[in-house]
Parts: C-alpha cells; sequence; structure tokens
C-alpha cells in the first residue's frame, strides 16, 4: 500500500495509554496511571443534555458554540481568574485537546518552532508534529522545584520560535506558576513576540495557592494580545466523555477559528453544550466536593510516599503527584512500570511520558478512591 504522511510517522506513542491499557486488560489492577475523575456527575448537568435530545437539538450548532454556553464561560473566567472576556472571545471545542489542536493549528506554519514543558503533557508534541510544527522542549528540573526559568527559555528561542505553551496547575507535576512567574513569562512573550497557548485543565484545583492565568497580563487590543486560554470541564466536571472546552481568544481572531472548525470538526454536539451550561450556571457542590477529595488523597499519598522514604514533588495544584522512583528503575522506568503492573497489579504513568527530565519519575492520579490508592502506593518497593 502507499506510505502514509511522514510526520505522522514521526509521532510517538503515548506511553500514558501504553500501561494504562495494559492494566485494564490485566483484571484486578490498580489503575493509578490516568486522570479520569471517579465522582458521579451531578444530576441536573445529565439532565440538561437529555432535556436537548429530547427537544430533538441534534442539529448542527455555531462553529464557535452555543450563545448561552459562551456567555457561561465568559462568566466562569472572570469570577475564577478575574479577567473580563467578551462572549465573543469564547470558542467552544470539542474537549481541550481539540482546542490546542485548533490553537496549534491557527498559530504555527510548518516547520515553526513552538516551546514545550519538559516535563509535560504529551500531547503537546503529538499535536505540534500533526501539524507540521517543530516542538522545542524547554528544561522544567527538579533541583529548580520544576519551574520553567526565563533565562532558560530565552536560550531556545530562534527567528523560527512561535509559540510558548505554559501549562499551570501542571500535568504532570503539580505545580502551580506565581503570579510574578506567570508575569514574567508573558513579558518574555512580549519582548520576544510569541503567542501563548495556557493549558488551564486543572485551573479549579490548586491548594492553598491561587491559580493565576497569564491572560490577566495579556493586552487588551488586537494588536497587543497574544495570550490564547485553553479551558475545559472535563476535569473540573468529571465530563471527560462528553468532549467539552473552550478557548479564549484575543480579538480579531474569530474567523480564523471558524474557518479551522469548520476544516476538522464543523461543530460542537447540542447535547454536551446544554449539559455544559448546567455545569457552569448550576450548584458547584461537585466541585468543592471533589477538590477536598484530592487534597485528603495528596495528602494521604504524600504521606505514604514519605513513610518509604520516596522522594516527591509537593503538589500544589491538579491531581496528581510526581515521585522519584529512580532507586528502582535502573535508568528505564517505561519498562518498570510494566514490570511493577506485572508483579504488583499496579499502573502507574512512566515519567519518560512527559519528556527526557522524567526519566526515572512516575506520574500518580489522585482522583479515585482512597483505599485503592493506598494499597496501590504500598505496592512500591522502597527507597
Amino acid at each position: 500500500m502507499p506510505s502514509i504522511a511522514s510526520h505522522v510517522r514521526e509521532v510517538p506513542a503515548n506511553q500514558i495509554r501504553e500501561i494504562t491499557q495494559a492494566a485494564w486488560a490485566a483484571p484486578g489492577s490498580i489503575v493509578l496511571s490516568i486522570g479520569e475523575p471517579g465522582f458521579p456527575v451531578p444530576r441536573h448537568i445529565l439532565e440538561a443534555g437529555m432535556a436537548a435530545l429530547d427537544r430533538d437539538e441534534t442539529n448542527y450548532t455555531p462553529n464557535e458554540g452555543i450563545a448561552p454556553l459562551r456567555e457561561a464561560f465568559a462568566s466562569r473566567f472572570l469570577s475564577h481568574n478575574g479577567v473580563e472576556v467578551d462572549p465573543s472571545r469564547i470558542y467552544v471545542t470539542s474537549g481541550a485537546q481539540q482546542g490546542l489542536h485548533l490553537a496549534m493549528s491557527m498559530l504555527l506554519g510548518a516547520g515553526d518552532e513552538v516551546l514545550i514543558p519538559n516535563p509535560g503533557y504529551p500531547t503537546f508534541a503529538m499535536t505540534a508534529r500533526l501539524v507540521h510544527a517543530v516542538p522545542v522542549a524547554y528544561p522544567l528540573y527538579p533541583e529548580h522545584v520544576f519551574q520553567p526559568r526565563v533565562q532558560d527559555l530565552e536560550d531556545l528561542i530562534s527567528d523560527r520560535t512561535r509559540v510558548l505553551v505554559l501549562n499551570s496547575p501542571s500535568n504532570p507535576l503539580g505545580a502551580v506558576f506565581s503570579e510574578a512567574l506567570t508575569r514574567d513569562l508573558v513579558d518574555l512573550a512580549v519582548r520576544r513576540d510569541l503567542w501563548v497557548i495556557s493549558d488551564e485543565c486543572y485551573e479549579a484545583f490548586t491548594f492553598d495557592v491561587p491559580h493565576v492565568s497569564p491572560a490577566r497580563f495579556d493586552g487588551r487590543t488586537a494588536e497587543s494580545a497574544r495570550v490564547v486560554t485553553s479551558i475545559t470541564l472535563s476535569k473540573t466536571y468529571g465530563l471527560t466523555g462528553l468532549r467539552i472546552g473552550a478557548l479564549v481568544l484575543p480579538p480579531g481572531l474569530g474567523q480564523e477559528f471558524n474557518n479551522v472548525m469548520e476544516s476538522i470538526v464543523s461543530c460542537v454536539g447540542a447535547s454536551p453544550q446544554y449539559a455544559a451550561v448546567a455545569a457552569l450556571t448550576g450548584p458547584q457542590d461537585y466541585v468543592t466536593e471533589v477538590l477536598a477529595h484530592y487534597r485528603r488523597n495528596r495528602d494521604a499519598a504524600s504521606s505514604a510516599l514519605a513513610s518509604k522514604g520516596i522522594p516527591y514533588l509537593d503538589a500544589q495544584g491538579a491531581f496528581y503527584l510526581w515521585a522519584d522512583m529512580s532507586h528502582a528503575t535502573g535508568g528505564d522506568v517505561r519498562s518498570w512500570v510494566h514490570t511493577l503492573l506485572s508483579e504488583q497489579g499496579v499502573a502507574v504513568a512512566p515519567g519518560t511520558a512527559f519528556g527526557s527530565i522524567g526519566e526515572g519519575w512516575i506520574r500518580i492520579a489522585l482522583c479515585g478512591e482512597t483505599g485503592p490508592l493506598l494499597e496501590g502506593l504500598s505496592r512500591l518497593p522502597a527507597r
């Protein structure tokens, strides 16, 4: 048969899915490798989606999403981030991952470079390659508490660099950017004339520190604005399967977004959008309750790791713990997690799924029940 496109062959396998699918195929495994919220979705959200189907709302929606949802997202952005945006700048997407693809499709040309974190979520690099761009990893070092340094970024910027990807709270690290660091990163993008894509999937989940959106420091005109914010309901409300997110775009990019959206998926289905309206505008008890649960799991898991002498990064956000298992992995954490699964029945994500600096580290998901989490951690080899 004819060969497939060369740039598709360059997209690496997602090691998170690799170990998780192996765990799903092994009955009785404790799965700590994937960030799937484990709480039932509130009934009022489900009923709003079902009501849309009962009304036969099954036709096309606008490229940019239905007006009530755009307004609800804008209201959330103001209340949570302190940034007022006109609903006309909100564009509904089929989850944050499609939002990332749409944003990169708009902002990157063939051969353009995009700065992505190492360690960072694997689809940053995967998506860049799919749009013929070149991912350039910027380091997040353990000795700097896995926070980006402006000088490290400066050293990587070339005349082909177009986009800086930021992620706070971080998946996989649980790290959160301070206000000062966030401002410095936006200032760098202004100074070097870069777009910023800010992945804020976990903006609802921080522990004792605020979430600071780069949009707070963005320009307010089409000439000065450069921050594209990606938000989602997948983690906040446990709606991973409904695939609802949004991009907050700088002014003046609406037609370009609609063109790209039309060519990829046309529009997001009506029923999930009405469910999303209910999630954003209805009772917020779910968010409060799961945040408290994630905090308890973080504290319990941190104590469990400490009792075994296993170093870890103190998570300030998201629902993951980043732990150093280099004493056991033999320099090949990707292989080691499969051994752990086969011998101990526990699946964790290998740090190399997120970049070369992740060698020897693992990501532990904290979003499930506490009992299986602690049982799984009890099976890790002590240091």
